[in-house]
């Protein structure tokens, strides 16, 4: 078997003896990265100024307007959810030095999404050859998961980028960088720690097995055991540092208390986690076009290797596949334990691995490579647009950019046609009409909070008109016309029980419950927002303009 890693010292080194990678000639990584964000830059250039979206406007770019305003690390303009403030002060530092501006934000991103793309070239160059590194790099880029969140402000992108580097210098065997690197990962998002604690708890249990006089193909050297102990150790006592940092400013460990039951409380049922790992193998191998590849690489299995100049094209090292396959196994278990929102975007970091063992696998075997991941590129591509035949979330393709749309023109109509009007209507509408920084409106608009804009909530809400005079209604969810999961009852049922799933009532319903009438509504690709004016608050108006207007047409 042709290996990936060759032994820095002779032939015959001890297993786990530090090892290095031949490359030549060698890539300027400056140049590389200055070419990956430019493309990246280039390609995002009509989203960098939209406002923000979701998670951006509800945490993170409050949280990181408040490092920058009064230097705290805990946010107090929202509620703490025990985020390390990594990404955060990624943010304030650019905002600081640039202006705070959306553009700036976005772009400071894609600076990080650059870090990202070019760890995925170093890691499948060193494990593989600079043919795979490019393809893989270039399909990273461009699958829709990864190219909306590389301009979005969310700390998952971000660790992702330092995990990628931590595997690449943990395969290299450059032990104290990985451990330091995984120490930044968990400073962006505490869920990285589980990477490098499974891939030490992995060697440690070959290790074991060769203790016991079993074969141990991915063991380390004893020498190494203690480089294996602190690539688990210092990661976790970084995340400990920080939770009693915490703790010690709030009374929380692991934020607010709504927080910890929404993303693990409310997550430990046995039919909850089966469910949530169905949907994350769905997202780890098929999501978004993905099956394109995976389906590639597995049909590409049956074929015999490619030759060249009569040698087999080498695969990836078995030991840097078990490393890849620890990480996305970590990763997906974790994510189906904890997190009340199964979003895509928590797997960033295995996504890449999946394509760069997909991407070698076709190499590997497939005459026509170029032919087969061009289609995959293609399909990417086409999911950036064409939604898919299923709920899905926004910000995993370009319909994100539909929805800020929406909400803006909706927040300037409030601005401009209610003046001082009270608006019912759901987060994160909420906090994009009371905070002009969020980039909707340039004036404070009053709110009144409705959860959702399902049929109980707005029966609810219709006994106590007095709070709002309009609503601003919108879609929460992805309702695709044709939904493929429309005819399972049963589907629906565990949706709304385990997944926080329900039907927004349309407008043309709304309206006669809260008794009013619709002013406005818009769609973009199956989405919406509407106005409702409430007959109550309109008529009061249309009063109080009758009784200002003078005899002669003018207005006192």
């Amino acid at each position: 078997m042709a290996s990936a890693l060759p032994p820095r010292g002779p032939t015959g080194a001890e297993p786990g003896a530090p090892r290095t990678v031949a490359l030549a000639p060698r890539l300027n990584p400056l140049l590389i990265y200055a070419l990956l964000f430019t493309t990246l830059f280039i390609l995002h250039a009509p989203l960098l100024r939209l406002p923000y979206f979701w998670d951006e406007a509800g945490y993170y770019v409050p949280a990181a307007r408040d490092l920058l305003l009064t230097g705290s690390v805990i946010p107090h303009s929202t509620a703490s959810n025990a985020h390390p403030p990594l990404v955060m002060a990624w943010l304030a530092l650019w905002w600081r030095l640039s202006g705070y501006t959306p553009a700036v934000t976005r772009t400071a991103m894609l600076m990080v999404a650059a870090f990202a793309l070019l760890a995925v070239f170093r890691l499948a160059r060193t494990v593989a050859n600079l043919r795979v590194a490019v393809a893989a790099t270039a399909l990273t880029a461009l699958y829709p998961v990864f190219f909306a969140q590389s301009s979005m402000a969310h700390a998952d992108l971000a660790a992702a980028a330092l995990l990628l580097w931590a595997i690449l210098f943990h395969v290299e065997h450059l032990r104290a960088r990985s451990a330091l690197t995984f120490c930044l990962a968990v400073l962006a998002k505490e869920t990285a720690v589980v990477v490098p604690v499974a891939i030490a708890l992995w060697e440690f249990w070959w290790w074991w097995r060769r203790r016991r006089g079993g074969t141990s193909p991915f063991a380390p050297s004893p020498a190494r055991l203690l480089d294996t102990s602190l690539l688990a150790l210092a990661p976790a006592i970084t995340l400990a540092a920080w939770y009693a940092y915490h703790y010690a400013r709030t009374g929380y460990v692991f934020g607010n208390p709504a927080f910890f039951h929404y993303n693990l409380g409310d997550t430990l049922h046995a039919l909850r986690i089966v469910l949530a790992l169905a949907k994350r193998l769905w997202q780890i191998t098929a999501y978004m076009n993905l099956f394109l590849l995976t389906a590639a690489a597995a049909t590409a299995m049956m074929l015999a290797p490619q030759s060249e100049g009569g040698v087999p094209r080498p695969r990836i090292a078995l030991e840097v596949q078990a490393i890849f396959a620890v990480t996305i196994a970590a990763q997906v278990a974790f994510d189906s334990l904890a997190g009340g929102a199964t979003a895509a975007r928590y797997l960033l970091a295995s996504l890449p691995l999946v394509i760069i063992l997909s991407v070698s696998t076709i190499w590997r075997r497939v005459r026509q490579w170029p032919v087969v991941l061009g289609i995959a590129a293609a399909g990417f591509v086409l999911a950036w647009f064409i939604n898919p035949p299923y709920p899905f979330a926004l910000e995993d393709n370009l319909a994100y950019r539909d929805y800020v749309l929406l909400h803006k023109r909706a927040a300037s109509l409030l601005a401009a046609q209610h003046p001082g009007a009270r608006v019912l209507t759901a987060w994160p509408a909420t906090d994009e009409l009371a905070h002009p920084y969020l980039g909707y409106t340039s004036t404070p608009i009053a709110v009144a909070r409705i959860a959702d804009f399902s049929a109980p909530r707005l029966l609810a809400a219709a006994r106590d008109i007095s709070r709002y005079d309009v609503v601003l209604l919108f879609s929460t969810k992805y309702q695709p016309a044709h939904d493929v999961w429309r005819g399972f009852a049963w589907w629906q049922r565990w949706q709304m029980r385990y997944f926080g799933y329900h039907h927004d009532l349309p407008p043309e319903i709304a309206a006669p419950i809260l008794g009013g009438r619709v002013i406005f509504a818009e769609r973009r690709n199956g989405q919406w927002v509407a106005l409702i004016a409430i007959e109550r608050a309109e008529s009061a108006r249309n009063r109080t303009l009758k009784d200002s207007i003078h005899p002669q047409g003018r207005l006192e």
